[in-house]
């Protein structure tokens, strides 16, 4: 099942724009900025972008893109691999011990929440391969990241479902896959997935996103 989910990871170049795609729908479809899955941040810090899945469970994914790589922290927070499952409250051993200094040095700041993990996957620029920490799992035990890697809609079809059962309304498939082929977003196709919506407060919240690829 691991490899299986690093191979479901596309580049970092095509998994920053499927962030973007989807944040950029959450900020369409959901004017509750707490309540939205998908976020992103083109500029967290200085050269490095954030995106974030919280499904406001407990569960989130967190993604830095760096020029010296990308890194992917999970916390599942039902995993029997979470640090609050441990006696000494503490990260597994194996889940950060691989990761290039360069790319973990990015989890530091407070707002990460570094040692609320399960799972770290990470891809310096200069692998072909993503990788991940070398963790011994208990077998029928879960880290996580199969149910979060899976919150990465790579299709319209996939974020027009989860679209229906998370925020409960039903986005056009063809309004959807427009912005997934990089469409430009219009005030039309915004009054077509969120009538009523203040369009001109969603256009400027998706320029911030949209800033720089």
């Amino acid at each position: 099942m691991e490899v299986n989910v690093l191979e479901r990871l596309p580049n970092p170049i095509i998994l920053k724009k499927l962030m973007k795609v989807q944040a950029s729908l959450n900020i369409i479809l959901c004017r509750d900025e707490w309540l939205r899955y998908h976020s992103f941040v083109q500029d967290w810090d200085e050269g490095v972008c954030m995106a974030k899945i919280d499904n406001g469970a407990g569960d989130h994914l967190i993604i830095l893109f760096s020029p010296e790589g990308s890194i992917i922290k999970g916390f599942d927070h039902e995993s029997e691999l979470s640090p609050y499952a441990q006696d000494e409250h503490q990260v597994l051993q194996g889940i950060y011990d691989d990761v290039p200094k360069e790319l973990v040095s990015l989890l530091e700041d407070d707002a990460i929440e570094k040692d609320d993990v399960t799972f770290c996957i990470w891809r310096k620029s200069s692998d072909v391969n993503w990788h991940k920490g070398k963790v011994e799992i208990p077998l029928g035990v879960s880290d996580g990241s199969d149910f979060l890697i899976g919150c990465i809609f790579h299709t319209p079809e996939d974020f027009v479902e989860f679209a229906e059962g998370y925020f409960e309304l039903s986005p056009s498939l063809e309004v959807v896959a427009k912005i997934y082929n990089d469409f430009p977003i219009t005030e039309e196709i915004i009054n077509i997935l969120n009538p009523g919506c203040d369009v001109k407060e969603v256009l400027q919240e998706l320029e911030l996103l949209r800033l720089r690829s």
